[in-house]
């Protein structure tokens, strides 16, 4: 093992026994002497190994040059972790890792019963691992009591200031003593986490291992341009097309997790889901069915991208797209750690590409961008599988070869052997039918011209001319009846013309917009159709038609609006006339119908000198007669009075209480 005289000696036992033969750079920077007793400020990517680094950098204060630790009380180290899984995860590690130095860990996890885990704690402790919200409720409670900490570890600080466990933290720190240890991991070191460093450490160490030219150079990130109406059927094939041992699908809500899940189940894959929603001893349970392999596929929201370290996992999927940089590269680091090579694979809808591209541009991160595995290159890939299947080059026992005598004697060698292909393929599940995706062009890259040497607008580089359509040598134009003054627009032209004249939009070329008509380009064989679909009159709505150019249709004539309204008319001719229904010509007392008297309407406006006023209608003789003075002046109008109060009265009467028994 590199650097084993470092290491203490009970956690070199433990790491032999696990199999290490060597540190990750991580691992290796806690080895330094200097650092034995200083506060940790420490950047590593995902995946290298840190619950082990701040185990080693935490085993001086803890040991104190002793081997074995002694009778457990009051913890000696507290370690927080910003999941459930992760925290989880850590108390697995560091229970291991310190089982040669006698350590009693103890993990309070939300979730988990918290009677328990005080029952735990009563029985005393030397490292206690958890969450920020349970471990300052065991704290509030007094079942965890902080005054002999020695060391405070805090696993993805990042991760748990975002989550808005800053409170929680500073509380924690607070409580523990002055003269402790601070370890700060972290895979960025962002604002937040320098501010928490300042305020609860002492002359920290910065160590930072994250290289700053392939973050994850184990990955092969991988990217599929797919329709839209494609996702999940992309997310089967890739799944069939890889076949990993264990695979993690990331979605961004619960919902999505569920979806899938069932999509999953209903094509037989082994699938268990891990959400926010679930319980703790259900996503427990969720990550030992992959460990035990049971499952090996796990849908999961981004709960899963932090600290969580499967076996053998292979392949991750991106079925929602992360948003940013570090959500790129957290849930990609879940494979390819400790060595291991994995694939990330991103689901691309072709409208999102170049905003993936500029996310893997942020990330630095190189990606190749390939077609989705359609149904053909599964069934080559499944082909392949068989032809190096294990059991056609390892040794058989007598009894097999003796039933596979019995068989070709029987049924011949090529029934067996098609058999076994049939077999072989029933055990997995159809492959989907993708649809094509358009051509795609990739963003011109222009540069701007120095300053002072030009107008900004002006470019070294020109976009390249598109290319002319060459499918409308032949076309047909037609007319609408409908112009720039009507309101025409390209953007509703256009789905009238292809709904109602049963189109597609590549159909249609120009689009030209006059004051009084617009002329549409057709393809050639296309016309034909258009025209038959639309009528001899060529309606295409209540008030728009179209006609063949040249072919001007009957009453309708150049730059006059009312055109389509003509047309109408031309059709209702037979009909006969209706009466249009007016206000009467004759004068008029107020604006209520039915009370006429005054001047006649012409009289006082200007310009109606010398022409005659029209005859007034005859007055009803009722409202000839004299009228009481009081009611002369035409009432305001209003909403009605109830008839049985009196109309001559100031305030209608109150309202009588009823009298109850």
């Amino acid at each position: 093992m590199t650097d084993q005289s470092a290491i203490v000696p009970a956690l070199g036992q433990a790491l032999a026994a696990r199999g290490y033969d060597s540190l990750t750079p991580v691992q290796s920077a806690m080895l330094d002497p200097e650092i034995e007793t200083a506060d940790l400020l420490v950047s590593a990517q995902t995946g290298s190994g840190k619950t082990v680094a701040f185990g080693i950098a935490m085993a001086p204060s803890l040991l104190m040059g002793a081997e074995r630790l002694g009778r457990p009380g009051a913890p000696l180290a507290l370690v927080v972790a910003p999941t459930r899984e992760l925290a989880v995860q850590v108390h697995r590690e560091l229970d291991w890792l310190y089982a040669e130095a006698g350590a009693r860990v103890v993990a309070c996890v939300g979730g988990m019963d918290p009677r328990e885990e005080r029952a735990e704690l009563s029985k005393g402790a030397h490292i206690v691992v958890g969450t920020p919200g349970r471990l300052v409720d065991h704290l509030n409670r007094g079942s965890l009591v902080l005054d002999e900490i020695r060391v405070v570890a805090m696993d993805e600080a990042d991760e748990m200031l975002d989550l808005g466990f800053r409170e929680e933290l500073e509380t924690l720190l607070s409580a523990a003593p002055e003269t402790r240890r601070t370890l700060l991991f972290s895979a960025t070191v962002s604002k937040p986490i320098a501010r928490l460093a300042e305020t609860f450490q002492r002359d920290a160490v910065r160590i930072n291992t994250i290289s700053d030219t392939d973050p994850h150079a184990d990955i092969d990130y991988r990217a599929h341009a797919i329709a839209p109406a494609d996702v999940e059927n992309a997310i089967i094939n890739v799944l069939r097309f890889h076949e990993a041992k264990n695979a993690l699908v990331f979605c961004k809500t619960r919902a999505n997790v569920n979806h899938l899940l069932a999509r999953f189940h209903n094509r037989g894959l082994s699938v268990v889901a891990l959400s926010g929603e679930l319980s703790q001893s259900e996503r427990t349970h969720a990550l030992q069915a992959l460990r035990d392999g049971r499952a090996n596929v796990c849908v999961a929201t981004d709960v899963a991208a932090r600290g969580l370290d499967l076996p053998d996992l292979d392949l991750v999927i991106h079925a929602d797209l992360p948003t940013n940089r570090e959500a790129l590269l957290h849930r990609s680091g879940r494979t390819g750690r400790a060595g291991r090579k994995g694939v990330s694979v991103l689901i691309v809808p072709f409208k999102a590409r170049r905003r993936i591209e500029r996310l893997l541009q942020d990330a630095r991160v190189d990606a190749s961008w390939t077609d989705a595995p359609g149904a053909d290159d599964i069934r080559k890939r499944d082909d392949e599988r068989l032809l190096n299947h294990p059991s056609l080059s390892e040794p058989a026992s007598d009894s097999d070869h003796e039933m596979a005598r019995m068989l070709i004697d029987i049924h011949g060698a090529e029934q067996v052997a098609a058999a076994f292909v049939a077999l072989h393929r029933a055990r997995r599940s159809a492959p989907e039918e993708l649809m094509d995706v358009p051509e795609y062009r990739p963003a011109d890259k222009r540069e701007r011209p120095p300053r002072g040497d030009g107008p900004r607008r002006e470019r070294t580089e020109r976009r390249e001319p598109r290319a002319e359509r060459n499918d409308f040598e032949d076309s047909v134009w037609i007319n609408l009846s409908v112009g720039r003054k009507s309101g025409a627009d390209p953007r509703w032209l256009l789905p009238m013309l292809c709904k109602a004249g049963g189109l597609h939009r590549t159909d249609v070329g120009a689009i030209r917009i006059e004051d009084a008509h617009t002329r549409v380009e057709l393809k050639a064989e296309s016309a034909p159709g258009f025209l038959e679909r639309v009528g001899p009159d060529g309606r295409l709505e209540k008030s728009i038609s179209a006609w063949r150019e040249g072919e001007k249709p009957a009453g309708w004539t150049e730059g006059s609006a009312p055109a389509r309204r003509e047309r109408r008319d031309d059709r209702d001719s037979d009909r006969p006339a209706k009466k249009r229904s007016g206000p009467p010509s004759g004068p008029r007392s107020d604006k209520r119908p039915g009370k006429f008297a005054g001047k006649p309407r012409t009289e006082g406006k200007p310009g109606a000198e010398g022409k005659p006023a029209r005859k007034p209608r005859p007055v009803p003789p009722s409202q000839l007669e004299d009228r009481p003075a009081e009611r002369a002046k035409p009432k305001k109008a209003g909403k009605p009075k109830p008839r049985r109060f009196d109309p001559s009265a100031d305030k209608p009467p109150k309202r009588r209480k009823p009298k109850h028994d």
